[in-house]
């Protein structure tokens, strides 16, 4: 399973690397150290955790996030397969994106819940490039 680094989930979670790292400071999200003692985030626990964040819990200060060019870099947090097609959502900062392709698209890329990628925009179709 792929881990991320601090910076790397801050960025997932559209916050500063100091907001992270007070967050995993805080224990709402678990972290790991690899063998040069860097913290990593496994990528299921922060797939979660970004849906946490994105729904926002209330009283929390409002986290902004920008788009350009209409992309949207998150962190896969669900993969539904039918024999032919399949739903995968993306939580992208406080974004939730679905976006129903082929099941061997998400084959081919390999798309599996805690996998970070970029959801694309155009009109009503969201298309997903693993990053």
């Amino acid at each position: 399973m792929q881990s991320y680094t601090i910076g790397q989930a801050a960025r997932l979670l559209g916050v500063s690397p100091d907001t992270a790292r007070r967050w995993a400071d805080a224990g709402r999200v678990a972290t790991h150290r690899d063998e040069t003692g860097r913290r990593l985030i496994d990528g299921r626990a922060l797939a979660a955790f970004s849906i946490e964040v994105g729904q926002g819990a209330p009283g929390e200060e409002e986290t902004p996030y920008t788009s350009a060019r209409n992309a949207f870099p998150g962190i896969v947090t669900a993969v539904k397969l039918g024999d032919v097609a399949a739903q995968v959502e993306i939580q992208a900062g406080p974004h939730r994106l679905v976006s129903l392709l082929t099941r061997e698209a998400v084959e081919e890329l390999g798309l599996e819940v805690g996998v970070q990628a970029t959801a694309r925009v155009k009109s009503t179709s969201v298309h997903i490039d693993r990053t």
